[in-house]
């Protein structure tokens, strides 16, 4: 399957992502997933808005970015982030061959650890500089970066920006 035979296809109340030209069929998020994941979002939204003008384009769950083609991946995180410098035109029709400079994954009680890395991997490859898989059974963030160092952060700890958001800082606590 292609990206574009994906922006066609439509199962009701699944969520579908292309890995390597394969359908990848989910069910939708929980709860918990959808609660962690807003808390997060409402804080990014409050920093960018507290940034002077253009502060990057904060994308919602469910957008999917073309990662490789030939075959086609087909990713969507739950957050993301994109500098100012490589927003895509509003305009641009079905999914953005880039991938963002942050991706948020909160994890899913049915995540498995193989998929959790693969997923971190692919969105490294392609370009994001740092992934965050939130994991909000074990409280925990895992942090990934392109520069191949990793960081767990336990629920004590706090979630920074680097330089992707400067001056970014979100105590798991606050958003689990």
């Amino acid at each position: 399957m292609t990206a574009d035979e994906l922006l066609k296809l439509h199962i009701p109340n699944k969520r579908i992502e292309l890995v390597e030209g394969v359908a990848m069929v989910r069910e939708p998020a929980g709860y918990v997933h959808g609660r962690v994941t807003m808390n997060l979002t409402a804080r990014l939204v409050l920093y960018l808005q507290g940034r002077p003008a253009p502060s990057g384009q904060l994308i919602a769950a469910a957008t999917g970015f073309t990662l490789a083609k030939g075959p086609d991946t087909v990713r969507s995180p739950d957050i993301a982030y994109i500098r100012p410098d490589r927003v895509p035109h509003p305009e641009t029709p079905g999914f953005p061959e880039l991938a963002p400079d942050l991706v948020v994954d909160v994890l899913s009680p049915e995540d498995r650890p193989r998929e959790i890395q693969q997923r971190a991997g692919q969105w490294l490859v392609a370009g994001t500089q740092v992934v965050w898989v939130v994991d909000p059974r074990r409280q925990a963030t895992h942090v990934y970066r392109s520069d191949g160092t990793e960081e767990f952060i336990g629920t004590d700890g706090s979630l920074h920006g680097e330089d992707i958001l400067p001056g970014f800082e979100c105590r798991l606590e606050a958003i689990m």
